[in-house]
């Protein structure tokens, strides 16, 4: 199983490259931006743009996968966020993962608060349909962000994965069996407690496992070593 992190970017500065590139330099597989304008329930706070970022980090990096988690249909046309994720292939050939999702209630407010449609859910899954369907015709790996059923039949059907934020175990083993499944979430604790938790959902059949950006990023790249090593 590969293991990435989230990167900080619910802040004003540039932490995130440096957070980038020392999760490359400690191993770890992958490295992945949020797609909100500001964090979920804090729109006073501040959120660096997802795509700015995430050019940024194929520049400073060589080898780790980077992409959104998820970008969200509607915040831009279409044809923009495919244009834009194509962009990023094509800087860091074979290291972007195209997680795409249709958005939820959580995130209406940012839209609305900016004059962007919300358009109702089976709409958002079209435009999903579409827009992942023509990445991966370019060959680039989508991730659809999991959660309605119909949204999971539409990962199914295109042959894209599964991405479950803080899904158990359980139902990543329920999953698995019909397409790609890929875990995310927080964790915590010491080193142990996160080789535990990593080694449940590796068992589960999770082909990767994206750590919110954890309190010890030393700590989450110990227990992905251990992992492995099992």
């Amino acid at each position: 199983m590969h293991v990435g992190v989230t990167l900080p970017t619910f802040t004003d500065d540039a932490v995130a490259l440096g957070a980038a590139k020392r999760a490359e330099q400690l191993g770890l597989d992958g490295v992945f931006v949020f797609d909100h304008l500001w964090p979920l329930g804090s729109p006073e706070r501040p959120a660096l743009s997802a795509f700015p970022v995430l050019g940024a980090v194929a520049a400073v990096t060589t080898a780790v996968h980077f992409g959104p988690l998820v970008a969200r249909i509607g915040l831009v046309p279409d044809d923009v966020l495919v244009a834009e994720l194509l962009s990023l292939a094509r800087m860091a050939p074979g290291r972007l993962i195209a997680g795409l999702g249709t958005g939820d209630s959580k995130s209406a407010a940012e839209n609305l608060a900016f004059g962007i449609p919300f358009d109702p859910a089976d709409e958002r899954r079209i435009a999903l349909r579409g827009c992942a369907a023509r990445l991966l015709g370019a060959g680039v790996p989508v991730w659809v962000g999991g959660g309605a059923v119909s949204t999971t039949e539409l990962a199914v059907e295109l042959g894209a994965a599964v991405n479950l934020w803080e899904g158990q175990p359980a139902a990543v083993a329920a999953l698995q069996a019909r397409c790609e499944v890929t875990w995310a979430g927080p964790v915590a604790g010491d080193v142990p407690e996160i080789v535990q938790w990593l080694q449940e959902v590796a068992g589960a059949g999770a082909t990767w496992a994206v750590c919110a950006w954890p309190e010890s990023i030393e700590a989450v790249a110990e227990a992905a070593a251990a992992v492995r090593g099992h």
